[in-house]
């Protein structure tokens, strides 16, 4: 038996002690920790934060340990008795490494659990301790791993089949509030951390109606229990899938309180994140592309497929919170044209296909920078779009016998509950098969640069999309009363004095005054520049021009900018046939 054993031991330095103990070491024994973890595709190094690495035998005699990689060591050793001991630096609060301070703590096993090379599929055990001192005699413990003697929600010993299995179980330490609910009759637990004022009861009435939607669409759930394991924050977004439970980080303002009645915008996107994450229970954590099965931990993992696991799962993530009843048409409609403008805006569409954009995760998604949006297109938004085209083709050509959930139904039965890997035209064989003809002309779309043809399509079912000119630099997409007639060409955030340039895109009026990403826009005109910079241009003419000062580091350099009529670039979605519309949603 493998033995892990955890424990924060100084909160203020933010370390946890780790132990691994086993008495089947192979001769020379090595040890290893994963670069990055499943989900989220950038090699992340978390060995860099293993401090004071060292080993010994039953014996206590000291065990030398060779560091043969970055990530990667092995021990000297004579005998199959063996203990490694370690600490863990854990200052990164997100949803992927490990955090500690005195009001929490929070990891996953990637980041912190060693791997015995050549052991990987035996069965371990884990024993979670507290950290010592009084004012963390409150805390609990919140995980999905199985428990082994443990009560739920305490320290104790819990246990794995497998080190994949133990990697795939976050644990959040600390005082948390706890709600419970259950759906599909499935236990499910929502558990947040940080301090908030959030009305639980109203979040688990709408958590459990999410849930059943999506375990009634596939037949069922495949786990006992399962948790949202959320961090509450200032300001924060993000999440992770697990095979039980999800991590979660959210801003506090997201979360409704008691007093509030209004869906806000912020928990309208707390919603659609927990849609989105659940979602993966099936697709990606149990469906998944061949080159994950299994996960190479230690080096990229290429595949072509992240548009079916992230641009699908985008599309039902606000379809599902949808059909549960959370937001009405209008809204959902909405929540669409969100998405597309992000795609609209981008002229890295034109650069740069799906497929491609799935391979390139590694690099050119999770590495963004000023020039994204010139260069790449998100698998996740337009593989969201070309979602909507296939449920969209397959309701339209079979008047409604099928539709992009017999295909994930299909696929769950095929592949996810099979435990076999899909490959580059699994889909295209489903959708063919559903069709009844040849779809190599629709899944060629995975490999063009040229927009969708999603108009037309929506058209078919009730619905009019159309293109309007941006209202202001945060207009996210949809219905909106105001527009503007002037293209600044470059996007922004307000700062002390003025505003600093975030990114240019290629061609526009900025970028041909000689703005640059980082700069600081101080004057238009000689009067400072807002927050608005575009209804500040409009109080100039097209094709006027108007002189800019901005800081460049710490040089004053100026251009003039040419003003140009805006092109719209912004989705709008509104439904004009309720009955057609039905046919859809």
């Amino acid at each position: 038996m493998i033995q892990y054993q955890i424990q924060p031991i100084d909160p203020l330095a933010h370390l946890f002690a780790v132990e691994i103990t086993t008495d089947q070491a192979l001769p020379l024994q090595q040890f290893n920790l994963p670069a990055w973890l499943p989900g989220s595709y950038m090699v992340r190094d978390f060995a860099r934060h293993i401090i004071d690495i060292n080993a010994e035998d039953e014996a206590g005699n000291a065990v030398e340990l060779v560091q043969t990689d970055k990530q990667s060591w092995q021990a000297q050793n004579q005998t199959q008795q063996l203990t490694v001991r370690y600490q863990v630096y854990a200052w990164d609060l997100s949803v992927r490494g490990a955090h500690l301070d005195q009001t929490h703590g929070f990891f996953n096993g990637s980041a912190t659990f060693l791997a015995l090379v050549g052991q990987e599929d035996k069965p371990v055990s884990v024993q979670l301790l507290a950290p010592a001192g009084e004012q963390y005699q409150a805390w609990r413990v919140a995980t999905a791993m199985t428990l082994d003697g443990a009560q739920t929600y305490q320290y104790g010993q819990y246990r794995a089949n497998d080190y994949a299995e133990l990697i795939d179980h976050p644990v959040e330490m600390g005082e948390f509030t706890l709600a419970t609910f259950e759906a599909g009759g499935v236990p499910h637990d929502l558990v947040l951390t940080g301090q908030h004022w959030a009305d639980t009861d109203r979040i688990c009435a709408d958590l459990k109606k999410i849930c059943e939607v999506q375990i009634e669409m596939f037949g069922g759930a495949p786990y006992e229990r399962y948790l949202f394991m959320t961090q509450v924050v200032g300001d924060g977004f993000g999440g992770l899938e697990h095979r039980a439970s999800t991590a979660l980080v959210c801003g506090r303002n997201d979360l409704p309180s008691v007093h509030e009645t209004e869906q806000s915008d912020g928990y309208r996107t707390f919603l659609s994140l927990c849609s989105h994450e659940y979602f993966h229970n099936w697709n990606v954590k149990r469906i998944k592309p061949a080159e994950f099965t299994p996960y190479n931990l230690s080096e990229e993992t290429y595949t072509t497929q992240l548009w079916a696991y992230e641009g699908i799962t985008s599309y039902y993530d606000d379809l599902i919170v949808y059909r549960a009843g959370c937001i009405d048409t209008a809204t959902y409609l909405d929540q669409l044209a969100h998405g597309m403008t992000r795609v609209t805006r981008a002229a890295g569409r034109f650069k740069q296909t799906l497929r491609e954009s799935s391979f390139n995760a590694w690099t050119k998604f999770y590495k963004q920078d000023e020039n994204a949006q010139n260069a790449i297109v998100s698998y996740y938004t337009k593989g969201a779009m070309f979602a909507l085209l296939l449920d969209l083709t397959l309701r339209h050509e079979t008047e409604g016998k099928h539709s992009l959930d017999c295909v994930m139904k299909r696929l769950w039965q095929d592949f996810g509950a099979k435990g076999i890997g899909t490959n580059n035209d699994s889909h295209q064989h489903i959708v063919a098969e559903l069709l009844g003809r040849d779809v190599s002309d629709l899944f060629a779309w995975l490999d063009r640069t040229d927009d969708l043809p999603l108009a037309e399509m929506l058209a078919t079912f009730g619905c009019d999309m159309t293109l309007r000119n941006s209202a202001s630099n945060t207009d996210k997409g949809g219905r909106s009363k105001t527009t503007c007639d002037i293209d600044f060409g470059a996007r922004y955030k307000s700062v002390s004095g003025g505003v600093s340039i975030i990114n240019v895109r290629n061609g526009s009026s900025a970028q041909q005054a000689g703005l640059a990403a980082g700069d600081k826009l101080i004057a238009i005109n000689n009067l400072q520049a807002n927050t608005n910079i575009e209804k500040q241009l409009e109080k100039y003419g097209i094709e006027q021009t108007v002189q800019l000062h901005w800081f460049r580091r710490d040089e004053l350099m100026q251009g003039e900018l040419a003003l140009k009529a805006a092109s719209p670039d912004t989705v709008v979605i509104v439904e004009t046939d309720s009955t057609l519309v039905k046919n859809w949603l």
